[in-house]
């Protein structure tokens, strides 16, 4: 059975900073994707000691290695994760 580099989804953010000139650049966030019982859903602005309530954590901004079943639960749970989200290993 193959496994796969799951990349969490990411949004954009802008602007960057205070000056002007960071009004025209963005940065990409990392959606952390979490699993409570057997249900996934994304989390904006995690903080540590609540990702101990979940049953399965995806910090965004990381990669995490997955099986085909994790890899089709994550894009059947309908929450903006997509086959582009992986590679194989």
């Amino acid at each position: 059975m193959p496994t796969y580099t799951f990349r969490p989804p990411t949004v954009e953010e802008g602007p960057a900073g205070g000056h002007r000139l960071f009004y025209f650049y963005k940065l990409k966030r990392g959606i952390t994707v979490v699993k409570d019982g057997a249900t996934y859903s994304q989390i904006r602005y995690s903080v540590d000691e609540d990702l101990n309530e979940y049953d399965v954590v995806y910090r965004g901004g990381y990669n995490h290695t997955v099986d085909e079943a994790t890899k089709a639960e994550l894009i059947a749970a309908n929450i903006g994760v997509t086959e582009e989200n992986f590679t194989v290993q």
